[in-house]
């Protein structure tokens, strides 16, 4: 079987009217330039719908196919297979089932190998990348949305004393300090990576109650304790590259991270964590849990009341569960 067929060199623009026929495992061009060369030396471009197939010599000279039906002949005598890529495009049900399945992978991906590999490198991270890290977000806070606190100076001293008396639940407890803003933000309370514990004028005046304020700090000492901002860092900017590699969305991967540690939705493992690091603080030092619970009611109250939800649980998945969990654990 011949296949009419254009020559280029890969020099030239010129082209030579030749055909192709296959024998005996070699393909032989035959008209304006002859040559043969084994099938398995070249390379057959894919199929799509207009574009002519080429079939490249391991020169760079190549074969731009004319007759169409005649090549899809002459390559099934060969035994040819398009790539599976190909094969996939060709056949929508194998395209919506790659599309599926790549959903999975990613879903799984990040539901279950970010969140063990991000956790991996937080640790294997030294302590300066998240004091720089920290400090970095701090003053970004402070240009941009916060303001310097105007509670009293004794208020503040008590609350910190109160909370340096108290005993961590696990050894190796990280240095920490805490700092008091007036912010628009609202009532609310955050750890950064560098140990700053921020904590708002507007929750200490919403709580009023030093038990549970010092529940809100246990919380999110479990936060750097754990390194969770860090985890949760480099979990989502792995997830910006991964849709970089997948989608070309450079964007995803152009983050600023202060805002991407404002910004952060915490994944309701790490929350569960934090909640059961301050559990433990609240029994190792002899304290009701019950103030834990009431944090989270007296700020659902609150978002209840003003027709919104407060800061503080709009980055938390609080709820009833929450408080069942709290309430309940051993």
């Amino acid at each position: 079987m011949q296949v009419a067929a254009f020559y280029f060199d890969g020099r030239t623009s010129r082209r030579y009217a030749v055909t192709l026929e296959v024998a005996e495992g070699v393909a032989h061009v035959r008209g304006e330039v002859e040559r043969s060369a084994p099938i398995s030396q070249l390379r057959v471009s894919e199929r799509f719908n207009r574009a002519a197939r080429k079939v490249t010599f391991p020169d760079g000279a190549y074969l731009e196919i004319v007759d169409r039906a005649g090549f899809a002949e002459l390559l099934a005598a060969t035994r040819h297979r398009d790539s599976l890529v190909v094969r996939i495009q060709q056949n929508w049900r194998a395209t919506l089932a790659a599309a599926a399945a790549l959903v999975l992978v990613v879903v799984l991906g990040y539901l279950y190998v970010l969140p063990a590999v991000a956790g991996v490198i937080a640790d294997a991270l030294p302590v300066e990348v998240d004091r720089k890290v920290g400090m970095g977000t701090l003053d970004f806070l402070d240009s941009h949305v916060m303001a310097p606190t105007t509670l009293p100076a004794a208020r503040r001293d008590a609350i910190t004393a109160r909370f340096g008396s108290m005993a961590a639940p696990l050894p190796d407890a990280p240095d920490y300090e805490i700092l008091f803003r007036k912010s628009r933000i609202g009532p609310n309370a955050f750890a950064l990576p560098s140990g700053q514990i921020v904590v708002t004028d507007e929750i200490v005046q919403l709580l009023d109650d030093d038990d549970a304020l010092m529940g809100v700090l246990a919380h999110e000492l479990g936060h750097v304790h754990r390194r969770h901002l860090m985890r949760r860092l480099i979990q989502s900017t792995a997830m910006g590259a991964v849709a970089t590699v997948l989608f070309g969305d450079v964007s995803a991967v152009l983050a600023n991270i202060p805002t991407l540690l404002l910004d952060l939705k915490y994944s309701r493992d790490i929350e569960t964590e934090a909640d059961d690091y301050a559990i433990a603080m609240f029994k190792a030092n002899g304290m009701p849990r019950q103030k834990l619970a009431y944090v989270f009611e007296k700020l659902d109250r609150k978002g209840h009341e003003g027709g919104g939800m407060p800061p503080y649980l709009s980055s938390h998945p609080a709820g009833e569960e929450r408080i069942r969990h709290i309430l309940s654990a051993p």
